[in-house]
């Protein structure tokens, strides 16, 4: 019995060491791969300077902390270049007007692969328009686009600009409270829907106007609603769907749930897709319509792409129909938004300081009677003072 014993514990003794040594490399290949994937991303951006991360969240706490502030904070305390994780992912904030005309106009084509944020990996149509393609269709479709932001076409756009803002300000003849921050929306997306799609959407025009076209004014107003509620999901926080909440926090779960959940009815992920399929079809449709046309013109930006498309054999394959659409409504993605907010800034901050209203107010007054149209010359040159309250309120 003693001697079976003694076996027994020699045997324990010889083969638990031998157990133990695959399951501790198991664990560690486990742990060595979770730390990988979690942190490989802040590998690459580990010398930008940025407060420390916590692990899964990132930074999302001092998002909470501090709101739409916490870019502002973290510039003055890293510089105007700092890291910033969106859970697992790295952004690199550029917080300097100088440095993003560097990095966005001269340096641009550098950048020819950018990661894709959760809310945008959530969006088919988002992720085909230019700023997240990628490689080979990234540069094709850069070169392309590049002839619609030369001086000559932009200067062309000024009519149609003034236009808009003529038929806008008839608004402004009334008594009511105007809430100005509607009306700069409104007047941009116009502006930006003509350049875009050569379409109207009649939002900043007075009330009068859109009587006579009801029908057609609902499904304008119909693609707006469905454009905004589309845009208002684009959230870098943790009151996102499910699916981009996951995609912030563990990425590699983030398809397969929304997946599941967009066939979930009633789910946000649910109405989030059904909304970019409809904002998808409506596009499709305007594209297939704008094709058709023999004359069509190269005013707006999508003819100038349907142009550039049947005249060269490599813009043709790669601006696919759904890409033209998502390359086209990127415009007024990045646009409406932007533009109605620098708008709605100046104006607030201005109106802070009498002083700086009056100088602004006398330089235009000074460039001619009041129905003298600006060219895109005197917009670059005639107005150095309200340029100069333009760049302080970037800066701020």
């Amino acid at each position: 019995m003693e001697l079976l014993a003694a076996n027994f514990q020699s045997f324990i003794n010889t083969a638990v060491p031998l157990i133990k040594a695959p399951v501790i490399c198991t664990i560690l290949a486990v742990v060595g791969a979770v730390l990988g994937y979690f942190y490989g991303p802040y590998w690459g951006v580990r010398k930008v300077p940025g407060p420390p991360a916590l692990p899964l969240v990132g930074h999302l706490p001092l998002l909470a902390k501090y709101g739409p502030d916490v870019f502002s904070v973290l510039a003055n305390r890293y510089g105007p270049i700092f890291r910033f994780h969106m859970g697992r992912q790295p952004l690199v904030i550029v917080a300097d007007p100088e440095l993003c005309k560097e990095v966005g106009i001269k340096k641009f084509k550098y950048i020819s692969n950018r990661s894709i944020p959760s809310p945008i990996a959530s969006s088919p149509l988002h992720q085909k328009g230019l700023f997240f393609t990628k490689d080979s269709r990234w540069s094709t479709m850069r070169n392309t686009i590049l002839s619609v932001y030369q001086p000559s076409h932009l200067a062309k756009l000024v009519p149609t600009m003034q236009e808009f803002i003529e038929s806008a300000t008839q608004n402004l003849d009334t008594k009511q409270d105007l809430t100005f921050s509607d009306l700069s929306l409104k007047l941009a997306t116009d502006v930006i829907g003509q350049a875009a799609f050569g379409v109207d959407f009649g939002l900043s025009k007075p009330k009068l106007e859109k009587v006579y076209a009801k029908q057609e004014d609902d499904q304008v107003q119909e693609f707006i609603n469905q454009h905004i509620y589309s845009t208002s999901q684009l959230k870098m926080d943790l009151s996102g769907s499910l699916s981009i909440i996951l995609g912030l926090l563990i990425p590699v779960l983030q398809e397969p749930f929304r997946q599941i959940l967009k066939r979930i009815r009633g789910t946000m992920d649910w109405k989030v897709d059904r909304t970019n399929q409809n904002l998808s079809s409506r596009l499709d449709q305007i594209v297939e319509k704008r094709m058709k046309e023999k004359e069509r013109g190269s005013k707006d930006f999508l003819s100038l792409i349907l142009n550039a498309r049947e005249s060269e054999a490599a813009s043709k394959n790669v601006f696919t129909s759904d890409y033209v659409s998502a390359v086209t409504y990127e415009h007024l993605l990045a646009g409406s938004a932007t533009t109605s907010f620098t708008l709605s800034c100046i104006i607030y901050l201005v109106s802070g300081h009498p002083n700086v209203e009056k100088k602004i107010l006398e330089e235009i007054d000074s460039f001619g009677p009041r129905d003298k149209i600006p060219n895109a010359h005197d917009l670059q040159n005639k107005f150095p003072y309200l340029d100069q309250a333009s760049l302080y309120n970037s800066e701020k």
